[in-house]
This record gives C-alpha cells, sequence and structure tokens, in this order.
C-alpha cells in the first residue's frame, strides 16, 4: 500500500506580487517616469475607456475629485512606484492632470505687520 501523493499548491498572487507588479508597470523600459511625489495632486480629465488597464481605469475613477499620489497608492494598496508609472503613462496620454500641492503663504513679518498697524491707528 502506497502513502497519497501531496501536491505542492504554489501560493495565489496578492497585490505586492513582485510578477504582477512587473506586468502591471510593464517592466523596466527605461523611460522616465513623471516627476511625481507622495504630495502631487492628480485629476482625471476623462472617463476610463476600454483600452486602459484595470489599475489605470482604477485611478480614472478614483481621481474624479483631486487626490494626492500616496492617498491613490494607499487605496489602490500599490506601492508608490508602481503608481507613477501608472500615472506617467495616463499623463503622456493626457487622461489625467498633476499639479504640485498648494503651498500656503509664508506670513509677513511681525515688524510689517506692526508698521501697517501704527500707520493705519494715526489716520
Amino acid at each position: 500500500m502506497t502513502s497519497p501523493r501531496r501536491e505542492r499548491r504554489e501560493p495565489e498572487s496578492g497585490p505586492g506580487d513582485p510578477e504582477r507588479l512587473y506586468v502591471i508597470t510593464g517592466g523596466p523600459d527605461g523611460a522616465a517616469r513623471a516627476p511625481l511625489d507622495l504630495v502631487t495632486m492628480v485629476v482625471s480629465c476623462t472617463e476610463p475607456t476600454p483600452t486602459v488597464q484595470p489599475e489605470q481605469a482604477a485611478i480614472l475613477r478614483l481621481c474624479r475629485a483631486p487626490l494626492s499620489v500616496a492617498e491613490i497608492s494607499a487605496y489602490l494598496s500599490l506601492p508608490f512606484s508602481v503608481v507613477t508609472a501608472l500615472l506617467t503613462e495616463l499623463l503622456s496620454t493626457e487622461l489625467v492632470e498633476s499639479r504640485a500641492p498648494v503651498v500656503r503663504a509664508a506670513m509677513p513679518d511681525r515688524s510689517l505687520l506692526e508698521a501697517v498697524m501704527h500707520g493705519l491707528q494715526k489716520l
């Protein structure tokens, strides 16, 4: 009598599987990536078309309202580098727009404010 043979099962690929990420980004094609950082705001210009990748379609749906690259990465559970590769392709086809976040203006010098206040009081 022989013992039953056990078959080894390969684990299913999850969202962080390197092979899956390689396929999503198209591999190292050497193309330059868009200058995006974690706080760059992205907004979609159009609805997803049937020709875009599922991940890119998800980005287009997510970015109906402006989102940062960090938020997109978190919502899709994809690494920042993968999201920037997908966004670079979307930016080149003008399906999304990006802009740096709005930086608050620096407060004027306190002495300048006091001088203006004293000048207004003298009027």
